[in-house]
């Protein structure tokens, strides 16, 4: 039987040459290292020139170790040994013109730096995975994500209730449904804003790692808006602005709470991740907007009902109208905004930067 020599292709880094032979159903594999680590390979398979027997020999360019691992498929042969040393070689054999059977396997190549980068990418894994076996686990993570799952999918059919109800009496009854919105949803936005006090404890108590004082921005300025504005004034509870500052609450929540309800499930939707940090960029100063119509249109009712005044001295008068403070308050409003939205821009930027990495 003919001896021949079947295609060999070779790759490397930093600490490993890998070579696959092109030998398919390799029968009496003989491979060994030479004390001048030059690897002699013979075998009996289908190569190149049919069934036959194979052999090669390489000198290799540095010293090498001397455990040589293979395994042998239906269409190859494939071949790993580690160099003495950890550092890049510029070719594979000692001799400087490269053999004819030889070829980069391209399936595996990667120049110098892109092998850096990958070795660099395999060291901080294991050293996450080093740091994360020191830390002590938390016995009750899987209490506290599942009451945050939970409290997220009931904020989330809450505001899916109440964003349905105001659509579908929309496409019924047109402007009408402008009037009456808060007699329809009150009580559901009630409970809503109620449990999202919650979100102001979690931080306090370590469950999540959101921010304190944006979560107590955020709640206690709508909590202002309708328990003190359109809860308190009957003469606002039938005015238009309760639909837009509605909607646009419900419109931003939607997206937010199964966004945070699939993170602790350790979950992605790629859409839903791009909407809730996209969508509240417009949607979120739209809704401070609106909610500053509504404090300016209910300053004319506090003067005049004289709700939540101030008593004062008789020297300088009855009493300070309520509507001063919410003057004052309209201003923290717009300060919370900008406090606001500088912080959700950072999240969106940090989310954005770590997916990057994720796909470099």
């Amino acid at each position: 039987m003919q001896i021949l020599t079947p295609h060999v292709y070779w790759a490397q880094r930093h600490a490993e040459i890998y070579l696959r032979v092109d030998l398919s159903d390799a029968k009496n594999l003989d491979i060994s290292l030479q004390e001048n680590n030059t690897l002699q390979f013979r075998a009996q398979g289908h190569g190149a020139k049919g069934e036959n027997e194979y052999e090669f020999s390489l000198e290799f360019f540095e010293a090498v170790r001397p455990e040589i691992k293979h395994k042998s498929t239906q269409r190859q042969v494939d071949i790993k040994i580690k160099k003495q040393e950890e550092r890049w070689w510029d070719r594979l054999t000692l001799q400087g013109k490269k053999p004819l059977f030889l070829a980069p396997d391209f399936d595996r190549w990667l120049d110098e730096s892109d092998a850096e980068m990958e070795l660099q990418a395999k060291e901080e894994k294991i050293n996450k995975i080093n740091v994360e076996s020191r830390v002590r686990k938390d016995p009750y993570l899987g209490l506290k994500k599942g009451y945050l799952f939970m409290y997220n999918l009931v904020q989330f059919l809450g505001f899916s209730w109440i964003f349905v109800n105001m659509t579908v009496r929309l496409f019924i009854l047109g402007q009408d449904s402008f009037y009456d919105t808060f007699h329809t949803t009150a009580d559901m936005m009630y409970f809503c804003q109620m449990m999202a006090v919650l979100e102001v404890i979690n931080p306090l108590l370590g469950l999540v790692k959101t921010g304190f004082f944006p979560a107590m921005i955020q709640v206690a300025g709508r909590n202002v808006i309708l328990f003190v504005i359109f809860g308190s004034l009957e003469e606002m509870q039938n005015k238009p602005v309760v639909f837009f500052v509605f909607y646009l609450w419900s419109t931003i929540e939607i997206f937010r709470y199964p966004f945070y309800m699939l993170a602790c499930i350790s979950t992605e939707w790629k859409l839903l991740t791009w909407l809730r940090y996209s969508l509240w960029i417009p949607l979120y100063p739209l809704g401070v907007v609106a909610e500053a119509v509504a404090v300016i249109q209910s300053l004319p009712i506090f003067d005049e009902t004289r709700l939540f005044s101030f008593p004062l001295p008789a020297l300088l008068g009855h009493s300070l109208s309520f509507s001063y403070t919410l003057q004052l308050y309209l201003v923290l409003m717009f300060l919370g905004l900008f406090i606001n939205f500088r912080h959700l821009y950072k999240q969106r930027k940090r989310r954005y930067r770590s997916r990057k990495r994720k796909v470099q």
